[in-house]
């Protein structure tokens, strides 16, 4: 755990928000080159992103204190998304918004583009997670196995059993946790991994995104059963999971549409449609 990485001319550096920056970075380097290898235009993917990114900030923040009003000690907090606080399906939901907005103001081929930004996402996944195991927060529950990691004092997880109970406030270390925020991080490079392999085999647009919808709920499930922080809403169920199912559902219900699809568009329809691009 290191919030604070160092400090650069009389600022801090948060390693929450240099994570969401290399995240945000990445995220578009890597949509830019797969637009250009698909025949888009790189311009939309630019302009795109500055919706993706206000909608998703937005959204991360919104969730986060839906679920977590406490978190909110001034009127400012709202706005302190470099120190960490944010959800990531509520970033999801935020960016489909703005996404949905640009594409309001400048139509551009939606299932196509969803398939150049779904790789991204799960970079953006990545390290998203590293941030958050450097900033301490989304930590798993308390586990006795081998690969338990403790976070030291002033950290949520230590806070956590200090309430409860469970450790002495004098105590320099939390108690061992599952290292749920490492796990996360691992899935979304696994994601990124099979979605760029999966990517050339596609049969119509929208088939990527679709992979990404069904799998990261798939992939996100587990990891929220060793959450530690997030408490269940409904029947014992998180925010989060409750997201994936509705996600998953989704993404199957896409799935199923494009393979039954016999009069949709084929790829080489949505490349002629993609190089007409609104001015």
């Amino acid at each position: 755990m290191q919030p604070i990485l160092f400090e650069l001319l009389g600022f801090k550096v948060h390693a929450y928000g240099l994570m969401m920056a290399l995240a945000c970075s990445s995220a578009l380097g890597i949509s830019v080159w797969r637009a250009r290898r698909e025949g888009m235009d790189a311009d939309v993917v630019y302009e795109l992103a500055t919706w993706l990114f206000l909608g998703g900030v937005v959204g991360a923040r919104a969730l986060y204190v839906l679920v977590w009003p406490e978190s909110l000690r001034s009127p400012l907090d709202l706005f302190r998304v470099w120190e960490g606080g944010g959800v990531f399906y509520g970033c999801i939901l935020g960016g489909l918004g703005g996404t949905l907005l640009y594409h309001r103001r400048k139509p551009f081929p939606f299932l196509k583009m969803a398939d150049v930004v779904a790789p991204a996402l799960a970079v953006g996944a990545f390290f998203g997670r590293i941030g958050c195991h450097l900033n301490g927060c989304c930590h798993g529950a308390v586990t006795e196995s081998a690969w338990g990691v403790r976070f030291p004092a002033g950290s949520h997880a230590w806070a956590e059993h200090v309430d409860l109970g469970l450790i002495p406030p004098e105590a320099a270390w939390s108690l061992p946790v599952h290292p749920t925020q490492l796990l996360a991080a691992f899935a979304g490079l696994a994601l990124l991994v099979a979605l760029t392999a999966y990517f050339p085999f596609r049969r119509r647009p929208g088939q990527v995104m679709a992979l990404l919808m069904i799998a990261y709920p798939i992939s996100r499930w587990p990891v929220e059963m060793l959450r530690g922080d997030d408490p269940g809403l409904v029947a014992g169920l998180t925010i989060s999971q409750l997201i994936s199912l509705a996600l998953c559902a989704a993404g199957a219900a896409l799935w199923l549409r494009l393979r039954s699809e016999e009069g949709g568009p084929t790829l080489a329809a949505a490349a002629r449609e993609a190089r007409v691009v609104p001015t």
